[in-house]
């Protein structure tokens, strides 16, 4: 087995398999709870959105009952999606050896149990979804069908990771939606650089599995990219950058969110310029590292919103 091959990403030295009781340990791991770095990526758009929207409304602090309320629908509609992404991918995990200890492949949890588990983490993220208001109800009901077709995308198109862009970056909108009740320019822009940003890290961490994935014919744009992935990560991020520069000028915005915008433009940059494809453990450090950069633009937003209401 190659280096390539070895579980980098599945580590079992986490709190999920230290701490919690044996019986619910699989279930978290369905939930990805032992690996939390994918639920802070899809929160990360939200509280981008919450804090754009109080740079354009003048309010001063982001709304930290819609922070809260964010932050528990990530958490567990990641991890429905999760589930849902196992279910259908059960075969192809268990020829993984990446993937293959998980849940279901491994034998720790049913089907019939994880759909029940899968529609109990759903009902979670309705019950939070309903605290806001229809527009952002209907907004966030729309998200669905992109998050029900994204475990298949990787057997038809090299690009499955616009559709995971799609889906992970809807938070872009909705935190807009939940103060204005409608979708304006500021958001549109914030959810298009969102979707550039998670193309670019995914195609980072797709590349731990750029091997099991061509033996067993499935698609990503690490394989697409191969031997161009630094320069592809470079235009992805760039074009990440520029348009939630955009973004955040429409809503308002000035020098404080300048600064840290360029702060956040030097961290992807880091990215891109240290990856080395044929090192998976550096791929998976570089992967994760998206969520300090995605707190240093959500620091510069808050602090930017604060300036605005004081002056």
């Amino acid at each position: 087995m190659t280096e390539l091959h070895r579980p980098v990403a599945d580590s079992t030295d986490n709190w999920v398999d230290g701490l919690a009781p044996l019986r619910l340990r699989p279930y978290l791991r369905l939930a990805r709870l032992d690996r939390p770095i994918g639920s802070w990526l899809l929160l990360l758009p939200c509280w981008w959105s919450v804090a754009l929207a109080a740079i354009a409304d003048k309010h001063g602090l982001p709304n930290p009952w819609h922070l809260f309320l964010f932050f528990v629908g990530a958490f567990a509609m990641r991890g429905s999606g999760c589930t849902w992404n196992d279910i259908v991918d059960r075969e192809i995990d268990g020829q993984v050896e990446r993937t293959r200890s998980r849940p279901i492949p491994s034998g720790q949890v049913s089907v019939r149990n994880a759909v029940v588990f899968l529609l109990l983490q759903a009902a979670i993220g309705f019950i939070v979804l309903a605290q806001f208001n229809t527009f952002t109800i209907l907004t966030g009901i729309a998200s669905l069908g992109i998050v029900a077709i994204y475990p298949f995308m990787k057997r038809i198109t090299y690009w499955p990771q616009i559709v995971l862009g799609l889906a992970f970056s809807w938070g872009a909108l909705m935190g807009w939606t939940a103060v204005f009740a409608s979708l304006d320019w500021p958001a549109i822009l914030l959810y298009a650089g969102s979707i550039s940003w998670v193309i670019a890290y995914d195609t980072i961490y797709a590349h731990q599995d750029r091997e099991d994935d061509a033996l067993l014919g499935l698609k990503s744009t690490a394989l697409l990219f191969g031997p161009r992935t630094k320069p592809m990560l470079l235009t992805f991020f760039s074009l990440a950058v520029i348009l939630i520069g955009a973004a955040g000028f429409t809503a308002g915005a000035g020098l404080v969110f300048a600064v840290g915008l360029a702060v956040f433009a030097a961290h992807l940059g880091w990215q891109a310029l240290q990856i080395d494809i044929d090192d998976p453990g550096l791929c998976l450090v570089l992967f994760r590292s998206n969520r300090t950069a995605g707190f240093i633009l959500f620091a510069a937003l808050t602090i930017e919103a604060i300036a605005r209401r004081a002056f």
